[in-house]
């Protein structure tokens, strides 16, 4: 009956929106984002208020779904009774059984809500510093933009958004944080593509290219295509750049984008087959290879990931970054450079893999590689390594 009360707090329409967005996220296989995506695009009456408890609701119980469960004595996919333990923990109605288990999880791994397989990768790696790690993953990342060098400087989007009620502080670069989470889509700066939503750490992943105007860059892994963006801008528009994926609703997404950011000098291709990475041999004077991963740096972004993958799952996408630094290389020029990047923390997908290719190609050189591991206030985490194709 708690349960039930507690519930009752929300208003019927959020009440059954959470719900069905947690059982499509907990056992359908959608993506957090994407459920808290249409939810908001679809109730266009909720207010601020409903909107920021939506989505957070719903990314707090995904995240901690294993450790709710365990205190709700509850499945996993039981959405309804994870959301009302969630929300009687938050008010201060948990009944004392609940409480007590919530406070007094069966292990470490429990208390941070880790999956198996991410648990045993992060002890094997960082050892005792795994806890506060995983810690941190589990935390609130703080919202950055960056702001478009081609339109505008970090101080005027900072007074821009000013006028509109939203407080910055520059972080360094093109980079701005924003210090209250608000909708920054709905403002006019974001309109007239004065800056892009941008992680700290995946920003200097245009810069680690070392991209210069007039050059002929590829982004082959480009999806939303944050990165190739940035790339543009610190290109001054001038040179070319080529945006590729093998999903064409996210080239279609980036065009948009660059539209609005008034970038010019991007093309989109779709990758079709292994013919379009062949003929584009010896292309590129900067490559771009950001991977498919398992996601284990930006956790606090899509906490739902951990859930999709598994040990099996894992081996694959490694085969998979194995197989893309292998044949995708080669569209880099003698004495081109290219960059492997990841948003993951594990080595096996990080300095194993680079390791790897060079033991396996002799035309290559590491010239520098960079890790960012996630910052509590701060980046999410990141792996950079930049090749240099020898003559």
């Amino acid at each position: 009956m708690e349960r039930q009360t507690v519930l009752s707090h929300l208003h019927p329409n959020l009440q059954e929106a959470l719900i069905d967005g947690l059982d499509r996220c907990l056992n359908q296989g959608y993506h957090a984002a994407k459920v808290v995506e249409w939810n908001l695009r679809t109730h266009k009456k909720w207010g601020s208020r409903d909107r920021r408890l939506f989505a957070q609701t719903l990314y707090d119980v995904v995240r901690w779904r294993s450790r709710l469960a365990y205190a709700a004595l509850a499945d996993e996919q039981q959405a309804r009774r994870l959301l009302s333990a969630w929300l009687s923990l938050q008010d201060g109605s948990a009944d004392a059984e609940l409480r007590e288990r919530w406070d007094n999880p069966l292990s470490e791994q429990m208390r941070q809500a880790m999956p198996d397989w991410l648990q045993a990768a992060g002890l094997a790696q960082y050892g005792e510093d795994w806890d506060t790690l995983a810690a941190i993953l589990n935390t609130q990342a703080p919202l950055f933009l960056r702001a478009n060098s081609l339109k505008t400087t970090p101080e005027d989007v900072a007074t821009a958004l000013g006028k509109q009620g939203i407080q910055t502080r520059l972080r360094g670069g093109q980079a701005l944080e924003v210090l209250q989470r608000q909708n920054v889509f709905t403002t006019q700066a974001f309109k007239d593509g004065l800056f892009e939503v941008q992680d700290l750490g995946s920003q200097d992943i245009a810069s680690f290219l070392q991209v210069q105007a007039g050059q002929r860059v590829i982004d082959a892994c480009a999806g939303g295509g944050g990165k190739a963006l940035h790339a543009a801008a610190m290109m001054e528009n001038r040179g070319k750049l080529l945006a590729m994926d093998i999903h064409q609703w996210k080239l279609d997404a980036l065009r948009k984008r660059a539209k609005r950011a008034g970038v010019h000098c991007i093309e989109t291709r779709m990758i079709e087959s292994s013919k379009t990475i062949k003929r584009l041999d010896g292309s590129a004077d900067r490559l771009l290879l950001d991977v498919p991963c398992s996601g284990s740096g930006v956790l606090r972004r899509k906490p739902d990931t951990k859930w999709k993958v598994n040990a099996e799952s894992l081996a694959e996408t490694q085969a998979l970054q194995a197989d893309i630094l292998q044949r995708y290389s080669r569209m880099t020029r003698p004495e081109g450079k290219m960059v492997y990047a990841t948003c993951s923390i594990l080595e096996t997908e990080n300095q194993a893999q680079v390791a790897a290719f060079l033991d396996a190609n002799s035309g290559w050189r590491l010239e520098e590689e960079a890790v960012r591991l996630p910052e509590e206030g701060g980046s999410d985490g990141f792996y950079m390594a930049r090749l240099l194709r020898q003559a």
